[in-house]
C-alpha cells in the first residue's frame, strides 16, 4: 500500500519507519521541504521517499495527518477526496489556540477534520499512545500483553483498513466507536488517552 504522511514529527516519523518495516511504500513530508528529511529517508531505506505535502497527498492511498491541530484547514480538500485519512492529532489549546467548538465539547477534533474533508474517510488513530511506546512496544499478534490502540471512525470499511495497518506494526486495533463517541474516549482527558494498555484492559475502559 502507498501511504502519504503529512508531518514528520515524533508520531509521523515513527509511523513512517514502522510502515516501511511492514513492507509499505511511504512518502513523508513536512512544511519545510523534502531536503530537510534527507537523513530520515536515508535511515528508513528504499521504501521511503521525501516529498512536499501536496505530492505526498497525491501519492498515498492512505493519508496520515500528523500536524498540529490548529493547522487542520491547511489539508487540501480535493487532494485527499475519496481517500482514508488517519487523524493522529490532539487538541492542545496552549499550542493550537482556543477553538470554541472543542472547548464547549460540542464536537471532537476529528469531527472538525471530517467536516473540513467531506469527501474523505477520516479515522482517528495513533493519537492516544506515547510515541516512544509506538516506537518500542510493538509485538507479534497473539503475544501476551500486546498493547491495544483505539481507533474511531464513521465508516466501517475505512476502520477495517486502519485496523489492519495497526496490526501489521505490532499492536491490537480496538474499535472505540464513531468519531463522536469513540473520539471523546481517546482524546486528551479521555479514559484511554496515553494509557498504553494491554488490549483486554483497553477494551474494558472503552466499554465503560
Amino acid at each position: 500500500m502507498k501511504i502519504g504522511i503529512i508531518g514528520a514529527g515524533h508520531i509521523g516519523g515513527t509511523l513512517a519507519k514502522l510502515f516501511v518495516g511492514a513492507g509499505h511504500e511511504v512518502a513523508i513530508s513536512n512544511s519545510r521541504g523534502p531536503k530537510t528529511l534527507a537523513s530520515l529517508v536515508e535511515e528508513l531505506g528504499g521504501g521511503a521517499q521525501a516529498m512536499n505535502p501536496a505530492e505526498a497527498e497525491r501519492f498515498g492511498d492512505v493519508i496520515i495527518v500528523s500536524i498540529p491541530l490548529g493547522r487542520y484547514r491547511k489539508v487540501p480538500v480535493d487532494a485527499v477526496a475519496g481517500k482514508i485519512v488517519i487523524d493522529t492529532n490532539n487538541y492542545y489549546p496552549q499550542r493550537d489556540g482556543h477553538i470554541e467548538e472543542l472547548d464547549s465539547d460540542r464536537t471532537t477534533s476529528s469531527e472538525l477534520l471530517q467536516a473540513h474533508l467531506p469527501g474523505s474517510l477520516v479515522v482517528k488513530a495513533f493519537n492516544a499512545i506515547l510515541w516512544t511506546r509506538l516506537r518500542d512496544d510493538g509485538r507479534r499478534a497473539g503475544s501476551p500483553g500486546r498493547l491495544g490502540i483505539p481507533i474511531s471512525g464513521d465508516i466501517l470499511g475505512a476502520k477495517r483498513t486502519v485496523a489492519e495497518l495497526v496490526d501489521q506494526i505490532g499492536f491490537d486495533p480496538v474499535d472505540a466507536g464513531s468519531l463522536a463517541e469513540g473520539g471523546r474516549k481517546h482524546q486528551p482527558g479521555g479514559p484511554a488517552y496515553t494509557q498504553g494498555l494491554p488490549t483486554a484492559e483497553l477494551r474494558a475502559i472503552l466499554a465503560t
